[in-house]
């Protein structure tokens, strides 16, 4: 019956972990704060189940990003089979979309160099992993549900001035393709405020980074759907390394846990992302900023109130 408790509690969090890993409201935050009412109970000591949970709240999204890459597997795969004289281009010439490398098998270019700025906009995040993720964690670790609060107002405020702004005007970047190097420079500093400070959301600080350097929401979203996959599985690799390396190893119960959020965030993900690319092609981001703000204040005057 304990087991079972455990397992229930594990597909609690993947839901969370699916809904909110996608849109901007902060799933770090909403799984810190969901532990703090309802936690794990597994055997070890204090230490242990602190460790398991920052390796855990990291790793339960790579189930979430596995649905990015079914959902957008031709968007984000660079290579194909093509024929030269079954391809229909309408602007410029074959070489400008194809490198042709054997036979039929072709490189898609815009795509490829997509993978390039994706990966300049991890440069921020990756040194900050390895080498202030530590001491961050250290300095924050007693404080996480009050930062989470006090990001999630302030961000929430952020969304709504952005959009009060950048609403009137008419998005400049309307491609993936015409996304800069600088740009996805930008945007990787952006995601790294989200990685250093929990309740800010990852995908809400790219959005936002996005937003303002005038690309249209659908961008923006995609983008940050993109962004997300090397990181979280550079972030998954890491924790994993840092837990082992602490002499840490998994019982059978935190496998079980890991496996079925994962598995839950994944399927709940799949409706998430499409529930959003819907959303953003009709409507704003001032919605998820009122509700940042009204559960922010919430988890603020609860902190104070519980731990103050």
């Amino acid at each position: 019956m304990e087991a079972l408790i455990e397992i229930l509690k594990a597909v609690l969090f993947g839901i969370v972990e699916g809904i909110t890993e996608w849109l901007p409201i902060s799933s770090t935050g909403h799984l810190i704060l969901l532990n703090e009412v309802v936690s794990f109970d597994l055997p070890g000591t204090a230490e242990e189940q602190a460790a398991f949970m920052e390796f855990y709240d990291v790793v339960i999204q790579l189930g979430a990003i596995l649905a990015i890459l079914i959902l957008f597997f031709k968007e984000i795969w660079p290579f194909g089979l093509q024929k030269k004289d079954e391809i229909k281009i309408k602007v410029g010439d074959l070489e400008d979309h194809y490198w042709f490398i054997a036979g039929d098998l072709v490189i898609k270019r815009d795509i490829f160099f997509m993978w390039i700025k994706i990966a300049v906009a991890c440069i921020p995040g990756l040194l900050y992993g390895l080498l202030l993720d530590d001491w961050v964690e250290s300095i924050t670790a007693d404080f996480k549900p009050l930062i989470v609060g006090i990001m999630l107002v302030l961000v929430g405020i952020v969304f709504i001035i952005v959009e009060i702004v950048k609403g009137r005007e008419k998005p400049v970047i309307r491609n993936i393709s015409e996304i800069t190097f600088m740009s996805a420079f930008v945007i990787g500093l952006c995601q790294l405020i989200a990685g250093i400070l929990p309740g800010t959301s990852r995908s809400g600080a790219c959005i936002i980074g996005a937003l303002l350097l005038g690309m249209s929401r659908t961008i923006a979203a995609e983008y940050t759907f993109y962004l997300a996959i090397p990181t979280m599985f550079g972030a998954s690799l890491l924790k994993l390394v840092k837990y082992l390396g602490k002499g840490l190893d998994f019982n059978g119960m935190q496998i079980a846990i890991v496996l079925v959020s994962s598995v839950v965030a994944f399927g709940v993900s799949l409706l998430a992302v499409k529930f959003l690319m819907g959303y953003v092609k009709r409507h704003d981001f001032k919605p998820f900023g009122i509700y940042r703000i009204v559960l922010g204040i919430a988890v603020i005057v609860v902190y104070a109130l519980g731990f103050g």
